[in-house]
């Protein structure tokens, strides 16, 4: 295994910084719906351009969940993105209830063998698909 702080030698650099931080970034048709979708999960906008009027880029944050959204500038097939979002919580059925009360469409929760806690699927306006897991 070799060091995020490896002493540089002939023809390498050196890593000062382990990645500390990985915040996604998906492409999503109106950041605003988008914006409003994730609000029901308990993210809120920390920034976002331009300030006012319909925004082109946001940076959503809850305790540990960070996600930036920016608006794309095709039509967005989530299939073709090949990634889903594992997102966790304290208390599985109680989070499944809200967000049904909000309006969303939580699916079944289900109990895996690598998740006893319980999980269930969720689908962002864009088709992106988030887990929502307690464990």
């Amino acid at each position: 295994m070799v060091s995020a702080r490896r002493l540089a030698t002939a023809g390498e650099w050196m890593v000062n910084q382990a990645i500390r931080s990985l915040v996604p970034m998906a492409h999503v048709r109106d950041v605003a719906v988008s914006i409003a979708f994730y609000e029901k999960l308990g993210l809120a906008v920390i920034n976002r351009l331009p300030a006012e009027g319909a925004a082109d880029w946001a940076w959503l944050r809850s305790e540990k969940a960070e996600l930036m959204l920016t608006r794309a500038d095709a039509p967005v097939v989530a299939a073709d993105q090949a990634i889903l979002f594992y997102s966790y919580c304290d208390d599985i059925p109680a989070t499944h209830a809200a967000l049904a009360e909000a309006g969303l469409e939580p699916g079944p929760i289900a109990t895996p063998f690598y998740n006893p806690g319980g999980e269930f699927r969720l689908t962002d306006p864009d088709g992106y698909v988030l887990y929502v897991a307690q464990i």
